[in-house]
Formats: structure tokens, sequence, C-alpha cells
């Protein structure tokens, strides 16, 4: 089928398969980095073009720390898709974002160790501007979007991503607020890194699960209660993302989609013949 030009959207805990949506195929795809998460789902929600991926493996056997982000966007890149949606679970930092409202981050705090969420490097250097690292147009959509659901949207805010798989102590947790973040979570920044470098629009749909372990008089994050709300969250994902589609416009007019423009540090006649392979589907444009 065609995906040129398909939303992506990166199923997150929870979110293995799109209800709703019309399967046409599922493709298997080989990347330079590796291989993706599992099999991407082509086909129609909407009726317009959408490629599903479940970022943990659909029967959820990868850890945060374990996932090929590169071999992932590569992959999206590969199949044609400009715009990524990233559905993530998160714990709430703020009394007043509860277990089942949505956030729409518009900012990212790293604090991860050492994952690869660069394609470049072996001899190609590149900068990307990441001062705004989500589209602003996608950004707006997804707000649009929950808005029209009737879901509880929190349209901006800070996602802290922390390297996992457990979850945080009191006392980071409570560091963490006094940062000012919104939600915490352990997936989303090597994506939206990596995805600005392959000049895709990016947003991450946040679904609070839990209040971390900072509140007080709350129930402390557990597996269970994370598991519940996900499956709570799910539908209203779902029916968000359904009236996401046909509201987006046919032709992408941000500067996500020149985001190499200027970024390209190395010149294109320093490039080794096998770096330029492998970077063809991200760099190829800028090397004629």
């Amino acid at each position: 089928m065609q995906t040129a030009g398909a939303l992506g959207i990166m199923g997150g805990s929870g979110l293995y398969q799109m209800e709703g949506m019309e399967v046409e195929d599922e493709i298997g795809v080989r990347t330079p980095f590796g291989a993706p998460s599992d099999r991407y789902v082509a086909g129609k929600l909407a009726g317009r073009p959408v490629v599903f991926l479940a970022r943990h493996g659909r029967a959820h056997t990868i850890m945060p720390g374990e996932v090929n982000f590169r071999a992932n966007v590569y992959g999206f890149k590969k199949l044609g898709v400009e715009r990524l949606v990233a559905v993530s679970a998160v714990g709430s930092m703020r009394e007043e974002i509860r277990p089942l409202h949505i956030v729409l981050p518009d900012q990212f705090i790293d604090r991860t160790r050492g994952r690869a969420d660069t394609f470049f490097g072996d001899g190609v250097v590149a900068h990307i501007a990441f001062a705004r690292p989500v589209c602003p147009q996608l950004h707006a959509a997804l707000r649009d979007a929950g808005q029209s659901c009737g879901a509880t949207v929190w349209p901006e805010g800070t996602y802290l991503c922390i390297e996992g798989p457990a979850f945080s102590t009191r006392a980071e947790s409570q560091l963490y607020r006094s940062w000012g973040v919104t939600v915490i979570g352990m997936t989303n920044l090597p994506e939206a890194k990596l995805a600005r470098e392959a000049e895709m629009c990016y947003a991450t749909l946040a679904l609070v699960t839990d209040f971390d372990c900072w509140h007080e008089t709350q129930e402390e994050v557990s597996v269970e209660m994370l598991l519940e709300n996900l499956r709570r969250n799910a539908g209203a994902a779902q029916e968000l993302l359904r009236a996401l589609v046909p509201a987006l416009a046919p032709e992408r007019s941000c500067p996500c989609q020149h985001a190499l423009r200027d970024a390209l540090v190395t010149a294109p006649d320093q490039i080794a013949p096998e770096a330029k392979n492998r970077l063809d589907i991200v760099i190829g444009r800028y090397l004629q």
C-alpha cells in the first residue's frame, strides 16, 4: 500500500493496536541501525493513511532502555511518514493534573544515560535546532482534537525523561517537582530528537496514569495501578487520534520539514560513501 505522507503513531504502554484502523498490510523494515520494535501496521484511519508501531512490541517485551529508537524512527521515515504522534504513559508531577488526564508537552528534559538518540556520528556531523522540540502545527491539531472529544487536555508542559525501568525514589520525585516539570516518562525524548533529525513533525500524547511517588496522600505508583489506568486511557487516546487524522492538512507548512537545511556541518565531499548510503533517506537531498 501507499504510505508516503501517512501519519505515524508510536503506540506506548497500553496501546498496542489502533481500534477502528482498517489494516491493509504489516511491513517488516530493515534499517542500518538494526531492527525496529515490531512490524509496522499500515492502513487507514478515518479514511487517511496511517502507520502504527508498538514501541515496546505488541507483547510488551522491550524495556524503555532497550527500545531501538533510531531503527523505529528510521523505519517510519523509510515508509514515507511525515508526522509522528508518540503516545506515552506518564506520571503527573502536579496536583491539578490527575490520572486519566491528557498532557501535550511542548518541552523536554533528559535524564537518560547513554541512549543512542542521533543518526549522526561515524564521520557525519549535524547539529539540529531543538529549542522548540515539538511541531507547533501537530501540537495544535492534537489540542483541538482532544477538546473536540471532551477529554481533559493540558495543552503544554515539560516532559522529564528518566532512564528507568525503575520508578523514581521519593527524593528524586520531589527534586523533579522543584524543577517545575509537568509529567515524567521513560521514552519520548530520544524519539523527539530523532524525528527532528529525520525532518518529521513530532508531538507527544501523554496519558497520565499516576502521581509518581511525590504525592503524600495518594498511593505510590505501582504496575497494577499503571496497567489499570492504561486500559482506561487507551480508549480516550484512540478517540482523540481518530479525531486528529481528518483534521490534518494534506501538506505541511511547518519548519520541521527543513530541520537539516542549516544543520549539516560535514561537507558533502568529506562524507564517506558508506555513510552517505546509511543516511541517504535522512540527508540525501542535501548531498545533491
